[in-house]
């Protein structure tokens, strides 16, 4: 299915990191009117996501989510394509592919309902590590210290684990640091976040228990 439009531009976001991408997008769809296409799991710690829109609108919003990354350490590489040429759009768009290594889909479409509702009170929080004792340590203080619900878990391979909790603002807050306060030498804090309300195609991407 062509998911491009006639005259659309293609931006990509390339970052490593669950986290550092999810903040990007919600960075990116909250300051332009643009479309997520399809986000992608590398072999390299890392996710791709594809975005689409007019040609002014991408170009602006792959800046200030390459910004965000960046700040969080995501080492992020981003493009603007214009009219993405119709054979090259075979290889660029990719089919639902299921990772046996890892247990889960690689290749997300954002069709339909997103998986989790939101209002504006509600917030997701992130906590990423390498290492699952100590990701599992967090999320369990993280549960302790807060009212929140535990709605997702992505792992990227390589021992990257992102939990993500969702709850009102102030509950979300504290719980996600004293999760990333408890990851100290269990092992490594690769990012922690909170996102207040969440964008629409962030929602649609958190990863599903």
């Amino acid at each position: 299915m062509i998911m491009i439009q006639p005259g659309e531009a293609l931006g990509i976001l390339e970052t490593t990191g669950a986290t550092p991408a999810m903040v990007a997008l919600d960075t990116m769809e909250k300051r332009a009117g643009l479309r997520l296409v399809q986000a992608e799991l590398n072999d390299f710690l890392g996710i791709v996501l594809k975005v689409a829109g007019p040609v002014a609108v991408v170009r602006d919003a792959i800046e200030a989510g390459r910004d965000a990354a960046e700040r969080m350490g995501g080492k992020p590489t981003g493009e603007v394509i214009n009219r993405p040429d119709l054979e090259a759009w075979k290889a660029i768009q990719s089919r639902r592919e299921f990772n046996p290594l890892i247990q889960q889909d690689i290749v997300f479409d954002p069709q339909g309902e997103t998986s989790v509702a939101s209002n504006n009170t509600e917030a997701l929080g992130f906590i990423e590590t390498q290492g699952f004792t100590a990701v599992f340590a967090a999320i369990d203080s993280a549960c302790k210290a807060a009212n929140v619900e535990v709605v997702g878990k992505e792992k990227l391979g390589g021992g990257y684990v992102t939990v993500v909790v969702r709850g009102d603002v102030a509950a979300v807050k504290t719980a996600v640091e004293t999760g990333a306060a408890q990851v100290n030498g269990l092992g490594k804090l690769i990012a922690s976040y909170v996102i207040a309300r969440p964008s629409p195609a962030v929602l649609q991407l958190l990863p599903k228990m």
